[in-house]
């Protein structure tokens, strides 16, 4: 295998380890590992974790995986800009339908906002995208940025050393995309702010 080929690899993985759908999930694990919330029953937090997982994860890539099949497109194909609109609808609605579930379940309010963060930062990079064409990868990032930015103000902890992992994630990430070809550097930027300041104003105002 060629330099060239083994970089192509390795930014294939990164994009497909850190796919933007694992935002809510992972900020929800950060939560009951670092907070309070770790008091939480093991049964309570595998079932929200379930819940999450099946809604903002395996159902969205299942459907949208669906959709590209149908349409007969590549991965390279779909990520377009014009051909973004339907993933973008079908994650968003998949969203939306986690949140009303922990709602009808009565999870916790905190944790939901979790969700409705990452859908925040999900209704504007889809808003973008009908006229500029932002990385929903580093958008996830930085909604993740912006959720610590917040938790780290309510849990009273030093966020320092999570900011660096992220920022070398985040670095990691747009680099990968860029590689691919699917993103310029001015996307993957902006994906990142967009998604930093989504998440922080949407838990900051819940």
């Amino acid at each position: 295998m060629t330099r060239e080929k083994q970089i192509i690899l390795g930014a294939r993985i990164v994009s497909l380890v850190f796919t933007p759908f694992y935002l809510p999930l992972v900020g929800l694990l950060a939560l009951f590992l670092l907070s309070y919330l770790s008091l939480y029953p093991w049964g309570f937090k595998l079932k929200v974790i379930a819940l999450v997982f099946l809604f903002t994860v395996l159902l969205p890539t299942f459907l949208i995986r669906l959709y590209r099949r149908y349409q007969g497109w590549t991965l390279i194909e779909l990520g377009q800009k014009e051909r973004r609109v339907v993933p973008y609808v079908i994650s968003i609605l998949c969203y939306f339908a986690c949140v009303w579930l922990m709602d009808q379940q009565h999870i916790p309010h905190f944790m939901a906002g979790i969700v409705i963060a990452a859908l925040a930062v999900q209704i504007v990079c889809a808003l973008i995208n009908l006229f500029w064409k932002i990385s929903t990868h580093t958008a996830a990032v930085g909604g993740f940025a912006g959720a610590l930015f917040v938790f780290a103000e309510v849990f009273a902890f030093n966020p320092v050393w999570w900011f660096c992992l992220l920022f070398v994630v985040a670095g990691l990430l747009g680099t990968s995309r860029m590689i691919l070809r699917q993103h310029t550097l001015s996307q993957v930027v902006g994906g990142f702010f967009v998604g930093c300041i989504c998440s922080a104003v949407a838990l900051l105002f819940l």
